[in-house]
């Protein structure tokens, strides 16, 4: 009798959740425990929630959200308790990316920042790749911006070891690649923006658990899953014709959810050409995408979860001259399941793959910048098909095991035509596939005052079925067929941590890591303004060797984290573009093994929130990054890596106040570097400051206003060898309507 009294009458939990400003916080993610049995709610738009829990009377409340750092008290039944949260970016963050698993930033011997919502939102400029520019030591190939730049540019460079038209930095989506299959280059308008969490840049050889590309590190990109029903919707009209509109919605039912997202933007853009060598040829360079998002996912049981998600990427752009121009079309779908067996550990099987056509057209400008023509079409269709599964065990409370493998298949074909005097005159006709395999071992021990991880993975990765036909209109085609090749690598990895006080840990990292040549690389003629680069399809992996040293300092005053490491990594064949020939109008590149090369130099990155109204981010690195052996020609010895400052500085300030609103300066300094291997054409050192400003109108109308490179300054991006310049001084204003913060 009286149990059935029990279960009429459950303990019941109140409470609020608000920020440091005593602002509510809504959409909070809620957990209450009590003798082994849990219940999950969210706070309401007030920032309060209740729930009712048959067990009890004392329980364990657990907050969590986005942007904050989560919270865990105990409390007691019928008592209303208030939960303060703090900003997630002066704390213990928890990281995946680090060691593949969730382990607290200051027990992860990785040099890892991460990038919340929050910080995302409030970056100045629309587009994701310049946001990321406010971690330190982060840069695009040649400087240059998705809101111009041709894709084929868009490689990453991290740890000073700069970038082709490949990146030597490895870009997820939840764990799925997003490296272009055929160029690596990374398509950064290919999610909607306002699903993206947040970001998980690591920096430092990571191929021990994510194979090829990481090199320079990794850059995990956060998606929103679907949950109860919210809604955010954000529009925004700036300088150069720039319409930018976003929307995203999530429902839930039982055990199914659902995210649908999507997201504008084109812009009229700007003439790249510096002033002084500009023709009449040179016309805005510009872009004008479209992208969508979906993802439906359904709970099986207590214990697992199954899902799929679709997105897709339209893409156009001209870039700077009437008759270069390239276009996108990317479909990209995954399909997963998660499990946790609780005693036989989790499970993660994901299955993806993609579809993408991309074409380009070149040609060749006079000397004086007064005439074009026409030279080449060229039509890219690339298909992928790829996956992966991961198991996660802890075997007791000091050791946890992680074993994986996965594998990528990608099929594509470069269709050339040259064009002659207007008419086309001939075919090129590539086609090839690649195979990469690998599997990996990880082991995290927790022994006492130490934590210890230790890796290794090995990779096969096979170059298959490539042939040429080619033919000279009206002549017969030949057809040429290129040897199958192929590689295997184990890239180990061994990081140690010890913990000084519960604020203070000192790391040291040691690691091999790889990237395998693309097929952009091995097969295709690339073409960036007048600067031509020619494949290789003889082209070897790049090997790197590294290690760092570090020491973390956790809540110091003004509850600031202190990050410095001193890093240095050493790439052996590295894939390069090697000066051929120099016109006054072009030059002629050839991709080709270097020998060596070497960065080597020192990272800081402090966080703070001074005041409860003011926080302060900021970062600096310094790479001496050289090329160290090449026997073809000794010259090169010595000389910088292309597209790499050796300093390299960022600043973000924020302050916020409920009366006023937020107002975040972003500032970012660079060094000089060059432009090519022989250290002759320099790209000046630059400082760029941007703002963002909010105020919100109610709890869910936010207007906001945002300037980039406010002090107009030229910012050097490539010569090529005609000189261009990056982003303008611009400015947009909108408003976000949202059911969430």
């Amino acid at each position: 009798m009286g149990a059935c009294a029990f279960a009429d009458q459950p303990f019941q939990y109140l409470g609020m959740v608000r920020d440091s400003q005593h602002l509510p916080v809504p959409g909070a993610a809620i957990t209450i425990t009590s003798e082994g049995h849990s219940i999950h709610t969210r706070s309401d738009q007030t920032g309060k929630f209740t729930a009712n829990l048959e067990f009890g009377p004392e329980a364990v409340l657990q907050v969590e959200t986005t942007g904050f750092a989560p919270q865990r008290v105990n409390i007691r039944a019928g008592q209303t308790v208030t939960m303060e949260l703090s900003p997630a970016s002066v704390s213990k963050n928890v990281l995946v990316s680090a060691a593949g698993t969730a382990v607290s930033e200051i027990d992860t011997p990785a040099s890892v920042r991460l990038m919340t919502s929050t910080q995302l939102r409030q970056a100045a400029s629309p587009f994701l790749d310049d946001k990321l520019r406010q971690v330190t030591g982060l840069e695009l190939f040649r400087r240059s911006s998705s809101r111009v730049a041709n894709p084929t540019s868009q490689g990453v460079s991290l740890r000073g070891l700069g970038s082709t038209a490949a990146s030597r930095t490895l870009v997820l989506a939840d764990g799925v690649p997003q490296n272009d299959p055929f160029g690596g280059w990374i398509h950064w308008d290919e999610l909607p923006a306002n699903t993206i969490e947040e970001v998980e840049v690591l920096r430092g050889g990571a191929s021990d658990l994510y194979g090829s590309s990481a090199i320079g590190g990794v850059i995990d990109l956060l998606q929103q899953a679907p949950g109860a029903a919210s809604y955010d919707a954000e529009f925004d009209y700036g300088s150069e014709n720039t319409p930018h509109g976003q929307a995203s919605a999530t429902l839930q039912r039982g055990p199914w959810s659902g995210l649908l997202a999507g997201e504008f933007l084109r812009t009229d853009g700007y003439i790249i050409v510096a002033p002084s060598q500009r023709g009449s040829v040179d016309v805005p360079a510009n872009v004008d995408f479209e992208n969508a998002h979906l993802d439906i996912r359904r709970l099986l049981g207590e214990r697992g979860s199954a899902f799929v998600l679709g997105n897709v990427l339209n893409e156009s752009r001209d870039n700077g001259t009437p008759l270069q121009t390239n276009a996108t079309r990317l479909w990209r779908y995954v399909a997963g399941v998660d499990w946790n067996a609780t005693k036989s550990g989790e499970l993660a099987v994901r299955v993806y793959g993609s579809t993408e056509h991309y074409r380009q057209s070149f040609s060749a400008i006079n000397a004086t910048r007064s005439f074009e023509r026409l030279s080449r079409l060229q039509q890219v269709p690339t298909q992928e098909l790829g996956g992966s599964v991961k198991w996660v065990q802890s075997l007791g409370s000091k050791v946890t095991v992680i074993g994986g493998a996965d594998t990528r298949d990608i099929r594509a074909t470069d269709l050339e035509n040259p064009v002659t005097a207007g008419v086309i005159s001939g075919v090129v006709d590539t086609s090839a596939r690649q195979r990469i395999s690998g599997f990996y071992g990880q082991a995290l021990l927790e022994l006492g005052k130490w934590s210890v991880v230790g890796s290794v993975r090995g990779d096969s990765f096979n170059n298959l079925d490539a042939r040429t036909i080619s033919q000279t209109f009206p002549k017969p085609a030949g057809e040429t067929f290129i040897p199958n090749r192929s590689e295997t690598v184990a890239s180990p990895k061994l990081g140690v941590v010890r913990r000084l006080t519960s604020n203070i840990a000192l790391t040291a990292t040691g690691f091999r890591a790889f990237r395998a040549p693309t097929m952009n690389e091995l097969y295709r003629t690339g073409q960036v303004g007048q600067e031509i680069t020619l494949a290789n399809p003889n082209l070897l992996s790049e090997r790197a060797t590294g290690w760092e040293v570090g020491a973390e300092l956790a809540r110091l005053s003004h509850n600031a984290l202190l990050r410095g490491s001193y890093f240095w990594t050493e790439v052996n064949r590295p894939v390069t573009a090697l000066t051929v020939a120099t016109t006054s109008t072009t030059i002629i590149n050839q991709r080709a093994n270097l020998g060596q090369i070497r960065s080597r130099g020192v990272n800081l990155d402090y966080e703070s929130q001074l005041l409860p109204w003011l926080g302060l981010n900021a970062g600096y690195q310094f790479a001496n990054a050289t090329v160290t052996r090449f026997d073809q020609d000794p010259s090169l010895i010595g000389k910088w890596i292309p597209q790499v400052p050796q300093q390299m500085g960022t600043a973000q300030v924020r302050l916020s106040k409920s009366k006023w609103g937020l107002l975040s300066f972003q500032g970012r300094a660079s060094g000089r570097q060059y432009d090519d291997d022989q250290n002759v054409f320099l790209l000046h050192s630059y400082f760029r400051m941007d703002v963002y400003a909010s105020r919100e109108f109610g709890p869910n109308v936010d207007v906001f206003a945002a300037g980039e490179n406010l002090f107009d300054r030229a910012i050097e991006v490539g010569r090529t060898p005609v000189l261009t310049l990056g982003t303008p001084r611009v400015a947009r204003v909108g408003i976000r309507v949202h059911s969430r913060r």
